[in-house]
């Protein structure tokens, strides 16, 4: 599905860089407007879970999101401890809140998110775990990942972090 997609992109492309006898500036934007297009015609969210978090924002009115703490700070662990946290957040806006996505910075931060719509003045939790398995030295590694949270907010894009310090266990190999 996806060598599809970009077999589509790259004649879309090819097809406007080889009969287009316009001024460069013409081709070039022609090009940027056929790949926007193929994109967003085979492109769906549901249809690609690895979408970049920009290309999920939800269409309609915008609304607004706050966070009483957006930074986790788990202190010292144990390598291969699993920390949990929840972030709880409130609509602040006067449309519903739809929250499209929400990825960690790598597979070791998991989040957990509503994916129903959250009404005006409604409030919701983003919950996220941190797996530190293979990530402590016996010196302690400090550590802060990132969760990105795509909404039909302005900006789209909001974002949580979880840090904390993580020891290899004495005696431990590696």
């Amino acid at each position: 599905m996806k060598s599809f997609k970009l077999i589509m992109a790259f004649a879309a492309f090819a097809m406007f860089a080889f009969t287009a006898c316009q001024d460069g500036a013409s081709t070039k934007d022609a090009a940027r407007e056929s790949l926007a297009t193929t994109n967003t015609t085979t492109t769906t969210p549901a249809a690609t879970p690895t979408a970049t978090p920009q290309a999920n924002i939800p269409a309609g009115p915008l609304t607004t999101i706050e966070f009483p703490e957006t930074t986790f700070d788990f202190g010292e662990i144990e390598e291969g401890e699993k920390v949990n946290h929840v972030y709880k957040f409130t609509n602040t806006g006067s449309e519903p809140l739809i929250i499209s996505n929400a990825k960690g910075s790598c597979g070791c931060t998991v989040p957990d998110w509503p994916r129903e719509p959250i009404p005006a003045g409604g409030t919701g939790e983003i919950k996220v775990q941190y797996d530190s398995k293979g990530k402590g030295t016996p010196e302690g590694r400090a550590e802060s990942k990132r969760v990105t949270l795509t909404a039909n907010t302005d900006p789209a894009n909001s974002y949580l972090t979880i840090k904390g310090k993580v020891f290899k266990p004495a005696g431990a190999e590696g």
